[in-house]
């Protein structure tokens, strides 16, 4: 079978473009090969910084014949049928078209068409012209006299030559021939720019790639990133170094040079004075270095630094080095400026009192003093949202009215035993089964300890005050204007640089927390309140002014903000109450905003009215619907969904995302969430209990019967049978419905007490006493006896049944 070999060479092609370009280069062709008849047995993709590679193996050398016939209008059917009919099936006169027979349809129009297969090189021939004028960059460009024609040639960089070769192994390969703005393909292809640059003739893929690396040219990414590392590593070790690895820095530089040649710089130690992180980034972002550190030691940096060359320097690479180190030198001393300057004095510290007064902030500390400008110069969060001092205050007051709850959560709590079930265990850890009956847990337990001595709540609540004040401070200093990403990091390290608590630094950066599904979460007190409050703000922000994720689109992140919740209050274990969390932030959000939001509530016409809010209950009124405001000088009501049950529902989605993919069985989410549930790690807990019950003979049978009762329900309910309201056992006529009652009775009032005190296996273990009751009255009972009063009575004893499980979840909705 014939085999293609495809280059595309051009000028430096921007690394972060290569690996995708690549392969939309081989969906393409081979999508437009399929389409055209042919088939294939493999293909890869290659790319280096001046060219794209395409191998494809075990292509078909021609494209089938096809004969189909096209069915047609009937011969009486009106001109316009016909003529839609002859475009279709491309004829030019009815003359052409067949006329067949049915007994049933009478006579109509048949087209026969058959078309010859096609030759591979002309298909291809056909082809790539097309997908290079249309590929996909996302920037690309003209270039040399024939840009200045409508329609000219874009390529990300311009395009220099196409080498393009057809043919099996056992015979000599064929250049495929097309042109494409004055380029003509052929077999000739180039090495490295500066080692090799005379033209190289090439037949097929196999000794493509052994002449390019004879020419410097390493063809396959992945070894040269392997090379990469390799080298670095092992320089690294003979200089008594270790590499700090970068995996997006070695796919960045892998996507640079054709011939890696790793080399090593210095720059002088009195930078390392600087912290670690700024430096990495320093040398990363402007030199796209990797960085060393002595060997064993994981918190500091050393002097010198590892680069990857494109050429082999007759002197062995010293000037290379020498110059490297002489611009990373530079960018290092900007670095030192910005970080001594933010530890200095502001010059307009007169202009920030107001703000200082306003967030308690002492302006004798540099970071108070970057918080207080922060402020006065109203930089905007959002343009409905208000300023990031608008938003601190209500940060603050959030983090302020959750730190008691989230001490008592992660506090050891007195007198735990009391109320609960005989019999079961104190706290369980989440955990989930499979079906073959192994226990694990839904989700991690808490990884970090807080201590033998809880922090009062007090004490919490300072911090996570003083914290929230300060976790945006970072914002306005001058390293984070340079570097972004280190937004965070240097708000913890200018915290401690200027005495603050630990717990306080530690939130400075770990607000931020989690960044994404592998990110770790805040396990400090502190850090979960404001990390809490952060994103609890944001969420509700941006419900109230309709800036929802709609599709794929999400571009204020609030999924990874309500994931982040999810899993800040489970992994940590902190129970609350998100309903109330949420009037709360609400609350905090319409105060902070003043007169440019109100509330909007339903009328008992069913009309709406607008007022203000006195308290974060007045939110949690069934009659209020959202918000109302006036920005930018334009009315936007904001009627529509009730706010807060549709961000709980919004958490709901995102809370069975990531159970599920904690492994839990998506039926048990579904059946434990109602609408009502807003207590997260509840949920999780019913969760876990629910698949460990389920698990056990008791928990299949009562699981059997108890659906029996709710299908029996639901199909009576249907047909609007009558469902007496309360049971009455002056009615029951067999044992089995005395014992049932009994069961019920005392299973209902036990799995109450053991919910109430979020004792979910306890409830499990109560209920579970319905197995045998249940299985006698289903095997002796008609329920639908001929009395109606009798038959009401028992149906009155299923519903009894339905509530006594819905206790802890809504057994219909469980598989099994």
């Amino acid at each position: 079978m014939p085999d293609l070999l495809l280059e595309l060479r051009s000028e430096e092609i921007p690394a972060r473009m290569q690996r995708k370009a690549a392969g939309d280069l081989r969906k393409m062709l081979t999508d437009g090969l399929v389409e055209a008849g042919l088939t294939y047995e493999a293909a890869r993709e290659y790319w280096t910084p001046r060219r794209l590679t395409l191998d494809i193996r075990g292509l078909t050398a021609r494209s089938k014949d096809i004969s189909e016939e096209i069915k047609g209008p009937s011969t009486s059917a009106p001109e316009q049928a016909v003529q839609g009919f002859l475009r279709k099936a491309g004829l030019s006169s009815i003359a052409e078209a067949h006329v067949h027979s049915d007994p049933k349809k009478g006579d109509f129009y048949v087209a026969h068409i058959s078309k010859p297969g096609r030759a591979a090189e002309q298909i291809i021939a056909d082809l790539v012209p097309g997908i290079i004028r249309n590929f996909p960059w996302p920037k690309s460009m003209r270039w040399g006299p024939a840009s200045a024609k409508p329609g000219s040639l874009r390529w990300v960089r311009p395009l220099q030559s196409i080498l393009c070769t057809f043919g099996p192994e056992t015979e000599e390969p064929v250049v495929v021939d097309f042109e494409i703005d004055g380029i003509r393909s052929g077999n000739i292809t180039y090495g490295h720019r500066f080692h090799a640059p005379d033209a190289i003739t090439v037949r097929r893929f196999d000794d493509y790639v052994s002449k390019l690396e004879a020419a410097k040219v390493v063809l396959d990414a992945d070894r040269r990133k392997e090379i990469i590392l390799a080298d670095a590593r092992n320089l690294a070790f003979a200089n008594g170094l270790d590499l700090v690895e970068d995996e997006g820095l070695l796919e960045e530089v892998s996507g640079l040079v054709e011939w890696p040649v790793v080399l090593m710089g210095e720059f002088e130690e009195a930078f390392l004075a600087i912290p670690a992180e700024v430096i990495r980034l320093t040398i990363r972002a402007n030199q796209k270095c990797f960085v060393t550190r002595p060997q064993g030691v994981d918190d500091a940096l050393s002097n010198r630094f590892i680069l990857t060359a494109n050429i082999e320097a007759k002197d062995g690479g010293k000037e290379i080095a020498h110059g490297n180190g002489k611009v990373v030198r530079a960018r290092l001393s900007d670095a030192l400026y910005f970080w001594t300057t933010d530890q200095g004095d502001l010059p307009d510290l007169r202009e920030l009192e107001a703000s200082a007064e306003k967030f308690g902030l002492d302006l004798k500390k540099p970071l108070d003093q970057r918080m207080a400008r922060l402020d006065h110069l109203g930089v905007t969060f959002h343009a409905k949202l208000g300023t990031q001092g608008e938003r601190v205050e209500r940060i603050k007051r959030l983090a302020e009215e959750l730190a008691p709850t989230v001490v008592q959560s992660i506090s050891p709590l007195e007198g735990e035993m009391a109320g609960r079930p005989e019999g079961v265990a104190a706290r369980e850890a989440p955990a989930s089964s499979d079906r073959d009956g192994a226990s694990h847990p839904v989700v991690p337990t808490p990884s970090v300890a807080f201590g033998d001595i809880s922090p009062s709540r007090g004490e919490i609540t300072a911090l996570a005050a003083r914290a929230a004040v300060l976790a945006k401070a970072d914002l306005t200093t001058e390293v984070v204007g340079e570097f972004p990403e280190l937004q965070g990091a240097m708000g913890r390290k200018y915290a401690l640089l200027q005495g603050e608590h630990a717990s306080v630094a530690a939130a400075a950066e770990e607000h931020y927390k989690p960044q994404g599904p592998s990110d770790r979460v805040p396990s400090d007190p502190v850090s979960i309140t404001v990390a809490l409050a952060d994103k609890l703000d944001t969420l509700v922000g941006f419900w109230a002014i309709d800036e929802k994720p709609t599709g794929s689109k999400d571009p204020y992140a609030l999924r990874r903000a309500a994931l982040g919740v999810v899993r800040i209050l489970i992994e940590n274990a902190v129970s609350s109450s998100l309903r109330h969390q949420l009037a709360n932030a609400l609350f905090g959000f319409m105060f902070n905003q003043g007169a440019r939001f109100s509330a909007v509530w339903r009328a008992e016409d069913g009309g709406e009215f607008t007022t203000g809010v006195g308290s974060s209950r007045d939110l949690l009124d069934k009659r209020f619907i959202g918000l109302s405001s006036e920005v930018a000088g334009s009315s936007q009501d904001r009627p529509a969904a009730q706010l807060i049950p549709d961000l709980i529902a919004f958490f709901h989605d995102r809370l069975k995302v990531y159970l599920r993919d904690q492994g839990a069985r998506h039926d048990l989410i579904d059946a434990v969430i109602t609408p009502q549930s807003d207590d997260l790690l509840q949920i999780v807990r019913r969760v876990e209990a629910l698949g460990s019950f389920l698990d056990t003979e008791d928990g299949k049978n009562l699981l059997a019967g108890t659906k029996r009762a709710a299908n029996i329900l639901a199909a009576e309910e249907k047909k609007k049978t009558v469902v007496a309201e309360t049971v009455e056992p002056a009615l029951f006529r067999e044992d089995a419905e005395k014992s049932l009652f009994a069961a019920v009775n005392q299973a209902e009032k036990q799995a109450g007490e053991a919910v109430q005190n979020d004792h979910f296996s306890g409830a499990l273990l109560a209920l579970s006493v319905l197995r045998e009751p249940v299985d006698s009255f289903f095997e002796h009972v008609l329920v639908n006896d001929e009395d109606q009063a009798v038959r009401a009575n028992r149906l009155a004893l299923l519903a009894r049944i339905r509530a006594a499980t819905g206790q802890v979840a809504d057994f219909s909705r469980i598989a099994g």
